[in-house]
């Protein structure tokens, strides 16, 4: 995804050859969607695996050999893809934006919702599979840590891969799209921004679990913040609406487009 907002950051695309030339970003989509299924798979036959074996006991050596070492792997891979991804897309900005043709701009909105699939992708699996599976395995398990092998998946795994799509949404519609670009779109902010709160609202679940035991009530007060932060990510709602107006507008301006 960081390629195709460089090279249609900086490019002029009205030109490009063949009919489908509003679909530039769609096969560099398709390639995100493999790879974070992929990933996906890969982490849930993990679990399969060597979850009962050797994630039992924090205090086994077998535990670091097996999930901290996955921690710190999930960790390094990661945030290694938030730096090329976010300073990609901030590198390769478009500072002519007000030249901007009409196809252009079409073609940028496009991929502005191929951002947003991938974005939503990555984060049903996170809020599906990972974290209804963390539910279950700490009402059936209790923990004697914080790092368990639900939560080094997704804490440390789902959750920072859809905040590298998140945020590279944001990025890509505020450097390359002139409406995102002169003011602030507040549903889109709300879908970024929420999810991404997560991660911090995690240290504060953890002090409470310090503290009280949560396991077989999921309900808890304790928790309410990662529903709220959840459900902020429905915003992206009003930002689909809102690029479908935009994309009616430039259709209207393409027949007079230079």
């Amino acid at each position: 995804m960081a390629t195709t907002a460089g090279s249609v950051g900086i490019r002029n695309e009205s030109g490009s050859s063949g009919r489908a030339w509003y679909l530039s970003g769609a096969r560099l989509a398709v390639v995100a969607v493999v790879v974070v299924a992929a990933a996906m798979l890969t982490w849930r036959l993990y679990q399969g695996a060597f979850a009962w074996k050797y994630g039992m006991d924090a205090t086994a050596p077998e535990f670091d050999r097996y999930w901290m070492n996955l921690m710190y792997v999930n960790l390094g891979v990661i945030l290694t893809g938030w730096v090329v991804t976010w300073g990609g897309l901030w590198l390769t900005r478009d500072r002519h934006l007000d030249r901007l043709t009409a196809h252009d701009e079409l073609r940028r909105y496009i991929n502005l919702v191929l951002w947003i699939f991938v974005y939503a992708f990555v984060v049903y699996f996170a809020g599906s599979f990972f974290a209804e599976g963390d539910a279950s395995w700490h009402q059936t398990v209790v923990r004697d840590t914080s790092f368990t092998p639900s939560h080094i998946v997704l804490f440390y795994g789902t959750m920072p891969f859809y905040v590298m799509f998140g945020v590279g949404t944001l990025i890509y519609a505020t450097t390359r799209l002139p409406r995102f670009a002169e003011r602030v779109n507040v549903p889109l902010l709300v879908g970024v921004v929420g999810p991404f709160l997560i991660l911090p609202n995690l240290g504060y679940n953890e002090w409470g679990h310090a503290f009280w035991l949560m396991e077989e009530w999921f309900t808890a007060p304790l928790h309410w913040g990662f529903v709220v932060l959840g459900w902020s990510l429905l915003a992206l709602g009003g930002v689909l609406v809102t690029i479908v107006t935009h994309m009616r507008d430039v259709m209207a301006r393409m027949p007079n487009d230079a």
